[in-house]
């Protein structure tokens, strides 16, 4: 079987997160709370800014690759619209693959709770947009 996706999906959906982490990390929405849960201080900007854009790209375009290979694996099966596959499969690869990761490592790292449900959403809305946009372009 030979696979088939949409590299422009893939690309935006890389790109999509970026979009999610200003909006979600911004200062008025969620950024004060989770700078003070992770500790972090506004007042002394990291000096590896640069490397962690790159690593979040990287990072994203494996992920958006990797979900555009199980959401047209899944319409192959269900054969449903590919935007309801692309969304049911993103939810499901977000909450067993994610979520679940998420709550294990913060859990035996002692992180907050509050910490850990604010990143676990985060990832939820990412992972969401990217398959949307994989499920609307073709």
């Amino acid at each position: 079987m030979e696979v088939h996706i949409s590299w422009l999906a893939v690309v935006l959906a890389t790109l999509s997160t970026m979009v999610v982490d200003s909006v979600w990390y911004a200062r008025p929405i969620f950024g004060n709370a989770w700078m003070k849960l992770a500790k972090i201080n506004p007042k002394k900007p990291s000096s590896n800014m640069t490397s962690a854009i790159i690593t979040t790209l990287v990072v994203s375009f494996i992920s958006a690759f990797v979900l555009a290979h199980f959401i047209f694996l899944a319409h192959t099966f269900f054969k449903n619209s590919l935007l309801q596959d692309a969304l049911s499969t993103s939810f499901w690869a977000w909450l067993g693959f994610t979520a679940t990761r998420f709550v294990t490592h913060d859990t035996f790292e002692g992180r907050p709770k509050m910490l850990t449900i604010l990143n676990v959403l985060h990832e939820f809305i990412t992972i969401m947009v990217m398959g949307l946009i994989i499920g609307l372009i073709k």
